[in-house]
């Protein structure tokens, strides 16, 4: 895997536009939103929805967390990987999730935003980068990134209303994703 430098960000921006577009879309037609969003019951009848709740979210601070994420994970792993890699990791990611959504959460829940996606992000940075130093608010110190991605996926438990099972889905991607980019770093340094 070669080193990249300055990298076009048009990608990681139009991830985001779409995502904001789809939730102004939503704030005047929440209807959309049962569109859109992936409920196991309907997966069959509505196949699309394993792509298009990706890009759905159910409120203000669901969006503005995963975009802030997205834009902060999304554009280490692009300049660490390069476009055609990071945007396998975040589809490849989201599906994984949306399938363990479908295996695991309640026929009839219906199951929207990026986060399984941006868990597999993570999940890659995790692995290639763990000691990352990273700061969450409101801790003031930096911690490796290894340890505010698990911080981050264990708080996922605590709340109702969370797809946890979409987050366990991307990171378990997202974990396989950065052993392998990173066995091929090392392997191409040697």
């Amino acid at each position: 895997m070669r080193a990249y430098g300055p990298v076009n960000l048009s990608t990681l921006f139009f991830l985001i536009a779409l995502n904001l577009a789809l939730f102004v879309i939503t704030l005047f037609r929440p209807e959309t939103i049962y569109l859109l969003g992936l409920s196991p019951s309907l997966v069959t009848q509505q196949p699309w929805t394993i792509i298009s709740n990706m890009f759905v979210h159910a409120g203000l601070s669901h969006i503005l967390f995963n975009m802030i994420s997205l834009f902060f994970l999304g554009g280490f792993l692009l300049r660490a990987v390069g476009e055609r890699r990071f945007l396998a990791v975040y589809f490849i990611g989201g599906l994984a999730g949306n399938l363990l959504f479908i295996l695991l959460a309640h026929p009839d829940s219906v199951g929207v935003g990026a986060s399984g996606a941006i868990y597999a992000l993570a999940g890659t940075l995790a692995v290639m980068f763990p000691k990352a130093p990273v700061l969450i608010f409101p801790i003031p110190v930096p911690m490796p990134l290894w340890a505010a991605i698990t911080i981050f996926f264990v708080i996922s438990f605590l709340f109702p209303y969370i797809a946890w099972q979409a987050h366990l889905g991307g990171l378990l991607l997202g974990l396989a994703a950065g052993v392998i980019f990173r066995k091929r770093r090392l392997l191409y340094r040697s």
